[in-house]
């Protein structure tokens, strides 16, 4: 006769646990309240019973912020599974009954997010009304971060990054060039260097952007730094501050192609690294995950 299984009293609540990853992803437990729509006293209240619960303290709490404790980075590492396996669990109870709805966290560089992805998110969603898509542009590296920590299901990243432990599959070309002024002197040439780039005005995006950062961090190899007479927010109103003579610019070929006009013209950067390819990755976990998945081979499939 076989034993009864030993029932367990779990005594955590997943909204707790989604609550925690907040204040982990956050920083502070400020933003992580609003960020789950609740007053900052509730949210402490309810870490703190989370706290009791554990039996030990999980956050180092201070006037600037809030950082895990080694018990709350295990509880962290244990809370990003259940929660992605909830949001699984309700993409494919979808597929039984549309009350429930599934969500997958998708983060991106910025050339996906601004270029390609769009349209292929677009025929998915279509496909797919049973799953929803949550998309946050971070840089590569920031990407894979948080898909190795469980805060993503899904990384489409540049692949100059390193995606050992994931499964990585290839996805588009994602070649960058420099935008210019037709009216600046450039001869015959069909290619420029970064470093002679920067001995120009620029144009870029916001600094917090993906590509910015990469960006800057191409200009430090060589101990300089770039200098932007302005930021803005997309390609589109950078081309027209190209085209106007302001500066040039960094982008990716696609978006170039797509924004060229009589006053622009482009050049391929002739630096390595400017040569890339972008990669669709999971975690071993994700690819388990019939909605995970699902997207994934989307993705992979819908090279435009």
């Amino acid at each position: 006769m076989t034993a009864p299984r030993r029932r367990v009293a779990y005594r955590i609540d997943p909204f707790d646990l989604h609550l925690f990853s907040e204040v982990i992803s956050h920083g502070t437990i400020t933003a992580a309240a609003e960020a789950v729509n609740l007053s900052l006293a509730a949210a402490s209240a309810r870490l703190k019973a989370l706290e009791e619960v554990a039996g030990t303290r999980l956050l180092d709490r201070s006037k600037i912020g809030a950082a895990p404790t080694d018990a709350g980075l295990a509880l962290a590492r244990h809370a990003n599974r259940v929660l992605a396996e909830l949001e699984t669990l309700h993409v494919e109870m979808a597929g039984f009954g549309h009350g429930l709805r599934g969500t997958v966290r998708l983060l991106c560089n910025t050339a996906a997010m601004s270029e390609a992805l769009p349209k292929a998110l677009g025929r998915f969603l279509s496909s797919n009304p049973e799953i929803d898509v949550d998309v946050r542009e971070l840089a590569s590296n920031a990407v894979l971060d948080a898909l190795r920590r469980g805060f993503a299901d899904i990384g489409i990243v540049a692949d100059y990054v390193d995606t050992s432990g994931l499964i990585s599959r290839p996805w588009l070309d994602d070649r960058l060039v420099a935008f210019l002024p037709r009216s600046w002197p450039t001869g015959k040439r069909r290619s420029i260097s970064f470093g002679e780039l920067l001995e120009r005005p620029l144009i870029g995006l916001s600094s917090d952007s993906g590509l910015s950062g990469f960006l800057a961090a191409q200009a430090s190899r060589s101990g300089r730094v770039p200098r932007h007479r302005v930021r803005l927010s997309g390609f589109d109103g950078m081309a027209q501050l190209v085209a106007a003579g302001v500066g040039a610019a960094v982008m990716p070929e696609s978006a170039a192609l797509r924004l060229r006009g009589k006053d622009t013209r482009t050049l391929v950067l002739s630096d390595g690294w400017a040569a890339r390819k972008l990669l669709v990755c999971m975690t071993p976990q994700g690819a388990d995950f019939a909605g995970v998945r699902t997207l994934a081979d989307s993705l992979v499939s819908s090279r435009p």
